[in-house]
């Protein structure tokens, strides 16, 4: 291990800033991972680096995280025994300042078939550098917490789950999570494979005893039901989404409930969206991928989704809750007429020129409830032709969700990629936005195809594009990160000659 002596993180500022650093001196295992850190407001924390040395033990394998700063200075570093199926791990900040390294791929070479086990999460004090084990519970059908030490093999859950069923008639199912407010949050269900029931939602204190129970389909059968899916959160109210299924008749209501007392505090019917548009308005999914789909305010939550129409993907959909009164705001956007107004060769379901789609990549909501929507034009690959993407569009709502302007980002045709869109970034508190992508343009002279970053940002409802030309040498490879506001993270890596940098690159706007 190459020790690094800083330990206490956030004391880096009286140090010299480090603009650049070389991954390949940090730690002497075998690269798996970096990913960018970010606080609870969104903030640039800094960076973790992940290194594996291999299998240690009949169930476990070792690593090294490296913790950096948002400069780039090493400030922690540590060996760690994670589980043996354990590839690599992504690292975020919790609500306490924990980092906590969750596993990010399964690694299946070093077990057997019947052995295999889901990796538990690592949990980083910042402030002493130790690493220990996540700890999870179990709330029990009878009341009880069981602390979950070491995981089961899937073997192991399957025959379980198998007998419960055939002994009771249903399984228990059953989570536990952490609450900032300190506590314990659980949700629990009998589920019968094709309909559940006995839902609850039940907080408990410090001491795990319980302090409310929130009870809904109690005796949901097949035909007639009611689900709950939780928007958001707070110290005083959580905000869900009620729907209620008799047959084929569905109603959906925003029901609000006090975490104090876990009573409801208001229970409206939400109207103006598709059953499928509600249904479907606490999550987004696009080239199997989840989107972040929602931002919390502190007077309002704000969701996008999307519109259909016959279960047809006719658009977009916001809805906004009132954090005051309790209630939804809801509006839709659809590509004919409102985006073909801006864009005339779109038809209603979305698809562009030649076959491509356009495809959803991202979204960026502001202080005043508009949105933007960022999309990719894509064709799926066929049955002897590669997945294709051009152009970038992006859609410009305002606040009452109108299409205010779109924007055609030209750039090169890209074969056998799924995206050239990178990420993204909040810039003056959230109430502007910059994305990155990148393009292989062929140069006028050379004739040569050169990697060029583009920087877009929306700035006060303007649109201002800056091109940073990206020089890679034979065989490198440069991928872009998340920087700290007003610059860009470049790494540079080349397997074989063990070359693997980090440099910011200064961005002017």
């Amino acid at each position: 291990m190459k020790k690094i002596t800083l330990l206490m993180f956030g004391l880096i500022q009286t140090f010299a800033f480090s603009q650049t650093q070389d991954l390949t001196t940090l730690a002497a295992g075998d690269h798996v991972g970096m990913n960018a850190l970010f606080d609870d407001k969104d903030n640039l924390y800094g960076y973790v680096s992940l290194y594996s040395y291999g299998k240690s033990g009949e169930k476990a394998k070792k690593f090294e995280y490296v913790i950096l700063d948002k400069n780039l200075n090493p400030v922690a570093n540590r060996e760690f025994e994670g589980d043996i199926t354990a590839a690599s791990y992504r690292g975020y900040v919790d609500f306490k300042g924990q980092i906590i390294l969750k596993p990010s791929m399964m690694d299946y070479s070093l077990v057997k078939s019947r052995e295999i086990f889901t990796p538990v999460s690592m949990v980083i004090d910042p402030k002493t550098n130790t690493i220990t084990r996540k700890i999870y519970y179990d709330y029990l059908e009878d009341g009880t917490f069981k602390e979950i030490n070491e995981p089961k093999s899937w073997k192991e859950q399957r025959k379980e789950n198998r007998d419960e069923k055939k002994e009771k008639g249903y399984n228990y199912v059953s989570a536990v999570g952490e609450l900032k407010e300190g506590g314990y949050f659980a949700i629990e269900y009998k589920d019968y494979g094709k309909y559940q029931n006995s839902n609850n939602l039940i907080r408990f204190d410090t001491n795990k005893k319980e302090v409310w129970r929130y009870k809904y389909n109690t005796e949901g059968s097949k035909k007639i039901f009611t689900t709950l899916s939780v928007l958001e959160r707070d110290e005083n109210y959580m905000y869900c989404v009620m729907k209620k299924v008799n047959e084929k008749d569905k109603t959906f209501s925003l029901l609000v409930i006090d975490m104090k007392t876990g009573k409801e505090a208001s229970n409206k019917p939400i109207t103006g969206l598709s059953d499928d548009a509600i249904d479907n308005i606490d999550s987004f999914y696009s080239d199997y991928r989840k989107l972040d789909n929602d931002k919390t305010f502190d007077d309002k939550v704000v969701l996008l989704g999307r519109n259909y129409n016959n279960s047809d993907f006719v658009g977009f959909a916001r809805m906004m809750v009132d954090k005051s009164n309790f209630t939804t705001d809801t509006k839709v956007i659809n590509f004919d007429p409102n985006i073909a107004a801006f864009l005339p060769k779109v038809d209603k379901n979305g698809f562009v020129e030649n076959g491509y789609m356009l495809q959803t990549k991202d979204m960026y909501f502001m202080n005043d409830g508009s949105v933007g929507i960022l999309s990719e034009k894509y064709k799926p690959a066929g049955q002897y032709t590669a997945p294709k993407t051009t152009d970038l569009v992006y859609i410009y709502t305002d606040k009452d969700f109108k299409v205010k302007n779109v924007q055609v980002f030209e750039k090169e045709k890209s074969k056998w990629v799924n995206s050239d869109y990178l990420f993204s970034q909040y810039l003056n508190g959230g109430k502007d936005v910059v994305f990155f992508y990148r393009d292989y343009q062929k140069d006028e002279v050379t004739k040569q195809k050169r990697w060029n970053l583009f920087i877009n940002t929306i700035i006060d409802g303007k649109f201002k594009q800056e091109i940073i030309p990206i020089s890679e040498k034979d065989n490198y490879t440069v991928i872009p990160y998340v920087g700290k506001e007003g610059y860009i993270l470049l790494r540079e890596y080349n397997e074989k000659e063990k070359f693997n940098k980090i440099r910011f690159e200064k961005l002017n706007y």
